[in-house]
């Protein structure tokens, strides 16, 4: 399980969705998760890297699990998901402090279609408000984005959760550089 965590966090890492030590990967192992220990450099990780850590309530290995297990077992526990990433993608990042509305509407066709609105959640790293927050935006969303932090985006197998992640920061690229063009573009006249 660790290899394919790692090959994740790798690709992450060389897209630039995450800088090295940021951001998080599980996997969910039946009644229990397979996570980034908290401090792991994502493009580095090896099988000292994870946890193995329970669902259905804290254990002592929580202390040198990610930070953010909490959010990952309310989300595992409150949705169909197997996989969750969460990354730090800068343009998610900037459009959930731009945004005036409690979601980012996708401009681009792809996100519109594979994501719809995509909501911003609100909530403390690492804390039991986020938890509940995160999980309920997941529960009806594929992927979501923590105000200021990053994104969360959950899957059956981490490559969906992967994949969904670029989506989300594309289509907040596309919709930055339209707000952008839109509001600095001088108007047309025939």
């Amino acid at each position: 399980m660790w290899r394919e965590i790692s090959r994740i966090g790798k690709k992450l890492v060389d897209s630039g969705l995450v800088e090295s030590h940021f951001g998080n990967i599980s996997v969910r192992v039946g009644n229990r998760m397979v996570i980034t220990r908290s401090g792991s450099a994502l493009d580095e990780i090896g099988e000292d890297s994870v946890v193995e850590v329970r669902l259905d309530g804290t254990c002592a290995l929580d202390i040198i699990a990610s930070s953010e297990t909490i959010v990952h077992r309310a989300i595992y526990k409150n949705t169909h998901a197997l996989a969750i990433v969460h990354a730090h993608c800068p343009f998610a990042v900037v459009m959930s402090l731009l945004a005036h509305e409690d979601s980012v509407r996708p401009a681009d066709s792809e996100g519109q279609y594979f994501l719809g609105n995509i909501p911003i959640v609100r909530g403390g790293i690492g804390s039991e408000e986020l938890a509940a927050n995160m999980s309920q935006a997941l529960a009806s969303h594929k992927a979501a984005i923590l105000y200021s932090h990053g994104t969360f985006a959950i899957g059956r197998v981490l490559d969906e959760a992967y994949v969904l992640t670029t989506q989300v920061e594309h289509s907040c690229k596309i919709r930055y550089w339209y707000d952008l063009a839109t509001k600095t573009q001088a108007p047309v006249t025939p």
